[in-house]
């Protein structure tokens, strides 16, 4: 099981790759970049465009760049907006699907997988793509970072130092 889609993952890197190219992009630009089906990266581009993550521009000049600043981009808001019903489980904020599982009233686990949930959340909304993008030197505090935030959140009363 993967946590990230394959949609998500490629979305990850195009994003990454416009970011390092402000000037932008083409879609067979981006697809030759990571050796990417080009349809696939295409559709993923169109889709980051109707979503406000992107700007596309036609013609010979034409191409893709950044709609907003990757420090305005949470990791949770990407993932949302590409998956339809982003949640750890079944039944971790559906109403309708906890409504349709036969044993939701005496589930033992229920509220607990919940409770995961809203903490993957917590973590992915507060991690921006900026943070994500990061050169590998500072992402590995980046990542220490997010075991501090991680912990935080299930214990509101710790507090997070930066190592």
């Amino acid at each position: 099981m993967t946590f990230l889609s394959r949609k998500a993952d490629y979305a990850l890197l195009i994003l990454w790759y416009l970011h390092k190219n402000q000037d932008g992009a083409s879609a067979r630009e981006i697809a030759e970049q990571f050796n990417l089906s080009k349809p696939f990266v295409a559709n993923i581009l169109k889709e980051l465009c109707g979503k406000h993550f992107l700007h596309s521009q036609r013609g010979v000049h034409g191409g893709y760049t950044l709609a907003r600043s990757v420090e305005t981009i949470s990791l949770g808001e990407l993932i949302e907006s590409l998956e339809e019903d982003f949640r750890f489980a079944e039944c971790a904020g559906n109403d309708a699907v906890e409504a349709s599982c036969s044993i939701s009233p005496v589930c033992p686990v229920k509220n607990p997988i919940q409770e995961v949930h809203h903490r993957i959340r917590a973590v992915l909304d507060g991690l921006t793509l900026a943070e994500l993008f990061r050169s590998p030197s500072t992402a590995c505090g980046g990542a220490n970072q997010l075991v501090h935030v991680s912990l935080a959140v299930r214990d509101p009363s710790m507090q997070i130092v930066s190592e």
